[in-house]
């Protein structure tokens, strides 16, 4: 008689399942900024600035941003009700679309884009601000708001919700079988 082995994970199953922890982990850091900014849990944002409580998630943010070819535009939309509502909605969205394993397509653009616009906020590429003092800037180019990106492209390309998501079940929605740009 010959003996029954339990089959072995290959290296594309190590893959999907690296992939969907990556794709949740990242979902999470999403909704955590979200949660801490809508409710001021007294880490990145106090319970007195919280969203929630009236306070402005890109007030503190825009408005002290001191270096770019950009810097007079994010100070103009620092705290406007638009900006606030588009960042909120944004984390809130793309962290519940990276847990879900849904609408990984249209995450990965906008969560790209939004770290593109973060990444301009901060402006890497200048070793000085515009009062003249050191950026501390570790590298002109990459720095963890492309790395966001890059993951999130990443995560959208591979079909990272196939494992641990809803992403079979979201795919065969008539109205996302219309809209594939929804996968």
């Amino acid at each position: 008689m010959s003996a029954v082995h339990a089959p072995v994970r290959t290296r594309t199953d190590a893959g999907a399942l690296s992939l969907a922890v990556l794709r949740i982990a990242t979902g999470l850091l999403f909704l955590w900024a979200f949660v801490d900014k809508a409710f001021g849990l007294g880490y990145a944002t106090q319970a007195k600035n919280a969203w929630f409580s009236g306070g402005s998630p890109t007030k503190g943010f825009l408005s002290r941003v001191n270096v770019g070819p950009f810097e007079s535009i994010f100070h103009d939309i620092a705290g406007t009700w638009w900006a606030d509502g588009l960042f909120m909605i944004g984390l809130l969205a793309i962290g519940v679309a990276l847990v879900l394993g849904i609408g990984l397509r249209i995450s990965a653009v906008a969560g790209s884009l939004m770290m593109l616009l973060m990444w301009a906020a901060e402006w890497p590429p200048a070793q000085h601000n515009s009062a003249g003092e050191a950026t501390m800037s570790t590298n002109p180019l990459i720095d963890y708001h492309i790395v966001y990106a890059l993951v999130l492209i990443a995560l959208a390309a591979t079909a990272s919700g196939a494992v641990w998501g809803l992403a079979r079940w979201w795919a065969e929605l008539p109205f996302v079988k219309a809209n594939t740009w929804l996968r």
